[in-house]
């Protein structure tokens, strides 16, 4: 597959203090190059429609808003790109079987084509639990939080020291691979190292092969356990990782992983009272009720004890897009008057509090409340 990139115009160039950071209230994204990096593997850059420039944590996430069908579907995704480069930022993704947005950015998603963005959001990051040594565990495409922050420190920090290992099925499965090569040959305190499951004749083969185990571990990084680790990957990846960890004796208080694996909040039914005989009441109970107004939707609802917004707007067939439904992303940030219980994940910033908004997903009115929904 051949790259392919928009066309530049030189009245795009602006100082960056002369611009406002991107914001996604306001402006969505343009794609402006597609990239392959491994099979089934591609990463997407994006610029703002507006000439803003993108403000965000190394290793933070945004959730894009795909037109797959006649709804569209919401789908997060890491960003690899480095804040230290911020006209443009990227994803880098990997369509598996049965991905169904992922699989329409591959089919459809071109440079000159717009989306929605919501973000960035997200905990995890070296930002966040800085250290004097790293140590940046990956499986798959779990490395694009990785590339994020080795990214930023090749630009931002290039004296630190850090410790890169990826590990992957195959070799020709290692994403990024040359450019964490030539970014290991340049950094003085950066290790790198790669361990794949199998060899295979498309792509020579001369490191170690084989699962993530302690003795691996201690081989590719011998003082592991002087190290910030952070690891991503798939859940069992991340699960094994943990338990040899445990095993070793490592302070878990130093080791941080990325995953989306949490199931939604599942609706809260309004509760239902049986007669003494065990049979169900003539009469429904006195449930105690909270309006809600979707100003934007002109509708009129009503919150059952224990909803949230986000629950009580899809009971009422208003859609307020959503996507993690754990108050993380901030897919689901609208803004509200009214008394209101707020319990999130850090998908919302205090100056968006203080502006009025909230996260429908995990916000449950307590008085009368109207949403700009």
């Amino acid at each position: 597959m051949l790259d392919t990139i928009a066309p530049a115009h030189t009245s795009l160039y602006r100082y960056l203090d002369e611009m406002e950071p991107w914001s996604d209230h306001l402006q969505v994204l343009e794609c402006i190059w597609v990239h392959e990096e491994a099979p089934d593997v591609r990463t997407f850059a994006f610029r703002s429609d507006s000439q803003t420039w993108f403000r965000y944590k190394p290793g933070q996430f945004l959730t894009l808003e795909l037109p797959v069908g006649d709804e569209p579907v919401m789908r997060t995704y890491t960003l690899s790109s480095s804040p230290s480069r911020p006209f443009s930022i990227s994803v880098t993704v990997k369509a598996q079987a049965s991905s169904i947005g992922t699989r329409w950015m591959f089919d459809n998603l071109v440079p000159g084509m717009h989306l929605k963005a919501y973000g960035p959001a997200g905990g995890f990051s070296i930002y966040d639990y800085p250290a004097a040594k790293y140590f940046f565990l990956s499986a798959g495409s779990g490395i694009t939080p990785m590339m994020s922050m080795l990214r930023w420190l090749n630009d931002c920090s290039p004296l630190s020291d850090i410790a890169f290992v990826n590990c992957a099925r195959r070799p020709e499965d290692i994403i990024f691979r040359s450019e964490l090569e030539l970014i290991a040959s340049r950094l003085p305190a950066m290790s790198l190292g790669f361990l794949v499951e199998e060899r295979t004749r498309n792509v020579s083969w001369f490191g170690p092969t084989g699962r993530i185990d302690l003795t691996r571990l201690a081989m590719l990084v011998p003082d592991y356990q002087e190290r910030e680790i952070f690891c991503c990957g798939p859940e069992p990846f991340m699960r094994a990782v943990r338990t040899l960890l445990e095993a070793g004796g490592f302070d878990m208080d130093s080791y941080h992983e990325e995953s989306f694996g949490a199931g939604p909040i599942e609706p809260v039914p309004a509760p239902i009272a049986e007669a003494s005989d065990g049979l169900l009441p003539s009469e429904p109970p006195d449930v105690q009720t909270v309006p809600v107004t979707f100003a934007f939707s002109e509708v009129e609802a009503e919150a059952m004890p224990g909803q949230t917004l986000l629950q009580t707007a899809r009971a009422s067939g208003v859609r307020i897009p959503a996507a993690c439904e754990l108050g993380l992303c901030g897919t689901c940030k609208v803004k509200a008057e009214g008394p209101i219980n707020m319990n999130h994940n850090g998908g919302i910033l205090d100056d968006e509090i203080a502006e009025g908004y909230v996260l429908a997903c995990c916000s449950t009115p307590v008085g009368p409340v109207s949403v700009e929904a």
